[in-house]
């Protein structure tokens, strides 16, 4: 069941309402309608098949002005909704805060750290480490090293985490904390929620004892924790997660990674340039849901850091003694003093009872949602890294926010159809849209495109050519389909490209483009040039 109140403006007398509810009864899906020349607002009740933009057409098409009024006191009659919000990453606090904007009550249920995966144990965490370790990487070697003289860095990690723990703290206190102490609409409950039933939740709370929380609407924004292989022996091991490797005050000798997705090798990286010897193991490729030659080029360049990266590899068995974990290949055995686990994450959505009021998950116990983040429960939403959407915080937020319009009688889309992506490596993954093989699956005549960046001039100024720029395209109207990139900072090009994909252009229109000269983004207009021309045989700045 959906609520919807609309401003409806142009209105002269109560015929005029009248007429308006008239229509208004005659689509199916409708419940209730009361429409009111006074107050100039139609308030509206429908079936979860009749949105509210179908409802705004018909009362336009009668010659009036009409907008969603997307406050919750309209939403509910004139008394505040009351949302609960299980959370407090970046879906949570981007639905709270819209959701107190609108005049709801809101109540956060939190049952560890304040501000969720991200900012604590995640994005910026890793980000700072990962930076850390680049800085080390260029000081120990470089393309410049015969003129400016290369040195061995000394690693203090104790010194390191505590900065990096202090920024990790101010963001939090900034972005989240302090956010519920200048917000009197958004209340704090710590513990862990479950559902009692669709109205009411029951929170057993960290300080002892429960708490019934009674809500109007409800958003599920619990995130999701790393998994664990079922590999005997693992877990009677002190292995880490990626919460754990972040948290390190030491660097192990050797550490051992299993896994070959965006954490296990930015982590193996970061600690391999902090000095630690890493040996990596995968059980496919390297990231083997991108285009193949991705993950063929950064083997080759981890490998040639000093990695030893092992793939198509299981690990059959794990154990740990005397300070040492050996893993169990079939082949051959490897062992380090440290072990990090990061073989993907799962939604964390047990033991909240959403299985007894009827929430559909999938198999990987994910909340199914539709575009508006709404449930197969009409009063319940989902949102961030418990769901079945992409696991990026910028997709959270905005996942956040738009629930929570809706929670408020909205209407607003969440659109998937266009996401970048970026993996924190050296030299970085940065993707969108869809790749070579996708594309070819949906039943394109593809037509692609690889500039190695020895034919980018900003990567030649910096003598650093590592990598490429693929452009993936429909070969009858030569319209952009995907973009992937293998280079230096090239999460800092791939907006550009998803702006270009946003706009539907061609490569010829890519092409045609002015970039600044001496930018790696410059390397987009390059590759588009390749579809018609030798990039070789044009001079710098070339248009």
């Amino acid at each position: 069941m959906n609520s919807y109140v609309f401003d409806v403006a142009g209105m002269t007398c109560d015929h005029c309402a009248t007429s308006i509810e008239r229509s208004l009864r005659e689509l199916d899906g409708l419940v209730q309608v009361k429409v009111s020349y006074a107050e100039g607002k139609a308030r509206v009740e429908t079936r979860d098949e009749l949105n509210a933009a179908t409802v705004a057409a018909v009362i336009e098409a009668q010659g009036y002005g009409v907008k969603l009024a997307n406050t919750a006191e309209a939403a509910t009659g004139g008394s505040a909704l009351r949302i609960a919000v299980i959370g407090s990453g970046g879906a949570a606090f981007a639905a709270a805060i819209r959701a107190a904007e609108g005049g709801a009550q809101v109540t956060l249920v939190e049952r560890g750290v304040t501000g969720g995966t991200c900012v604590n144990v995640g994005c910026v965490p890793s980000k700072i480490m990962i930076r850390a370790a680049h800085i080390a990487h260029l000081r120990a070697s470089s393309p410049f090293d015969a003129g400016i003289e290369a040195c061995t860095p000394q690693i203090n990690r104790k010194v390191l985490l505590a900065q990096q723990q202090g920024r990790v703290e101010e963001l939090r206190h900034a972005k989240y904390e302090g956010i519920l102490d200048s917000n009197p609409n958004i209340s704090l409950v710590r513990g862990f929620a479950r559902f009692k039933n669709t109205e009411t939740l029951t929170v057993d709370l960290d300080a002892g004892g429960s708490r019934e929380i009674a809500f109007d609407r409800v958003l599920i924004a619990t995130g999701a924790s790393a998994r664990i292989p079922e590999v005997p022996g693992l877990v009677e091991t002190p292995f880490w997660s990626s919460t754990e490797a972040l948290a390190t005050d030491e660097l192990p000798q050797h550490l051992l990674v299993y896994g070959g997705s965006v954490i296990a090798l930015e982590l193996a990286q970061a600690f391999l340039r902090l000095g630690s010897q890493v040996t990596l193991v995968a059980r496919s490729g390297l990231l083997s849901q991108e285009d193949a030659l991705i993950g063929e080029t950064l083997l080759t360049l981890l490998e040639a850091e000093g990695m030893r990266v092992l793939t198509e590899q299981t690990v059959k068995s794990v154990k740990h003694a005397h300070g040492q974990f050996t893993l169990d290949l079939g082949s051959e055995s490897v062992s380090g003093d440290r072990l990090l686990v990061a073989a993907g994450r799962v939604p964390n959505t047990a033991g909240m009872g959403l299985e007894h009021i009827g929430v559909k998950l999938n198999a990987s116990g994910a909340i199914v949602v539709d575009e508006c983040l709404r449930s197969s429960v009409a009063t319940i939403f989902a949102g961030g890294d418990c769901t079945s959407n992409p696991a990026f915080v910028y997709v959270a937020a905005a996942a956040g926010t738009r629930a929570a319009a809706n929670m408020l009688g909205g209407h607003e889309v969440l659109d998937l159809s266009i996401v970048p992506a970026v993996v924190f490596t050296d030299p970085q993954v940065a993707t969108v849209g869809m790749s070579e093989a996708e594309a070819l699956h949906q039943g394109f005549e593809v037509e692609t495109r690889i500039l190695t960046l020895d034919n980018v001039p900003r990567a030649l100024a910096n003598f650093d050519t590592r990598g490429f720029i693929k452009l993936v395209a429909d070969k009858v109207s030569g319209r952009l389909l995907g973009v992937q990139a293998l280079a230096p900072e090239a999460g800092e090009l791939i907006q550009t490209a998803a702006l270009a994909l946003r706009a539907q252009m061609t490569v010829k229109e890519l092409a045609s483009q002015f970039f600044p000269y001496l930018t790696m983004v410059e390397g987009l207009k390059l590759c588009a040039q390749t579809f018609n021309k030798d990039v070789k045989q044009l001079s710098c700045c070339a248009g």
